[in-house]
């Protein structure tokens, strides 16, 4: 067998594999895990886990494996207050998270790119709304990926009002970047919250999309969104003014994951250029500017 053959079994095998191995029973097993005390057998397995994945503790407000209670809490420890400088200017849009962008462009036809040869839709990804989908039409995306090294809380790209929560049942397929060229449909297809933001930029679309292992979502106003998972998809409303909205400043806090997963951007037309040094796997930090500045822009024009 050639070294060419051997890889495309191998591929295929790992791709058999998501479809073969029982998700929710795997994610329900290692939230479970996460979520207990173990002492000594915790802080290994963060010892371990970091060592593995390369990742710097001296960032986060606890920078030794043993200030962790748990897994989950280590995998959601908040970073130090000057580790991810938000970018200042108003007029640009930054990363939602720490990770690496698997795509981003141009909404067309209703169909976001997933991957080479894998296209999605719209409708499919905001739970069949065809309205909310119209509203994105010829808009932009962009997916960030998540690895197991990442700072795994979500921030506010810019400054938003929320307007509406979905919970959208789904299957828990890994999301790395591997399956996202070989399962079609992938995002529209796994568990995901949808977070429907009024902004400076028009309507904004905020997707944090469950994956295996993913055992639970989280946003800071709802707290944990799944589990329990009903099985059904879910809604939230809420006010506009008042005591009762949801209020948050770009670069605060919105969610998080406990372990890995994806957060997906929309925007509507004529809202926004990307800087056009990103592309697919390029690595991105939190805070980091996403979009050209009005001032850029101007200086262009």
């Amino acid at each position: 067998m050639t070294q060419q053959s051997k890889n495309s079994y191998w591929q295929q095998l790992k791709i058999a594999f998501q479809y073969m191995v029982p998700q929710l029973a795997l994610t329900r097993l290692a939230g479970w895990f996460a979520e207990k005390q173990w002492g000594a057998v915790t802080h290994l397995a963060i010892k371990a886990f970091s060592a593995k994945y390369k990742i710097n503790l001296q960032e986060a407000e606890k920078s030794e494996a043993n200030q962790y209670a748990s897994f989950n809490e280590f995998f959601i420890r908040p970073l130090k207050a000057d580790a991810r400088p938000i970018n200042a200017d108003q007029s640009a849009v930054c990363f939602p998270a720490d990770g690496c962008i698997s795509e981003l462009g141009n909404i067309i036809n209703g169909q976001l790119f997933q991957a080479k040869g894998h296209f999605f839709s719209l409708s499919d990804l905001l739970a069949d709304d065809k309205k909310s989908a119209e509203a994105f039409e010829n808009g932009k995306f962009v997916t960030t990926y998540l690895s197991p090294r990442d700072y795994h809380r979500v921030h506010m790209p810019c400054d938003g009002v929320l307007r509406k929560m979905v919970y959208v049942p789904g299957d828990l397929f890994s999301v790395n970047p591997f399956l996202a060229q070989h399962i079609p449909n992938l995002f529209a297809r796994n568990e995901r919250v949808i977070c429907y933001f009024d902004t400076p930029f028009g309507a904004m679309v905020q997707i944090l999309v469950g994956a295996t292992i993913t055992a639970s979502i989280s946003t800071v106003w709802a707290g944990v969104i799944n589990p329990p998972r009903s099985g059904k998809v879910q809604q939230w409303e809420y006010p506009q003014d008042g005591a009762s909205a949801v209020q948050l400043k770009k670069g605060e806090e919105m969610g998080a994951f406990r372990l890995g997963s994806t957060v997906i951007n929309l925007f509507q037309a004529d809202k926004i250029e990307f800087l056009p040094t990103l592309k697919a796997t390029s690595a991105v930090n939190m805070g980091q500017a996403m979009t050209v500045s009005a001032a850029m822009q101007d200086s262009a024009a």
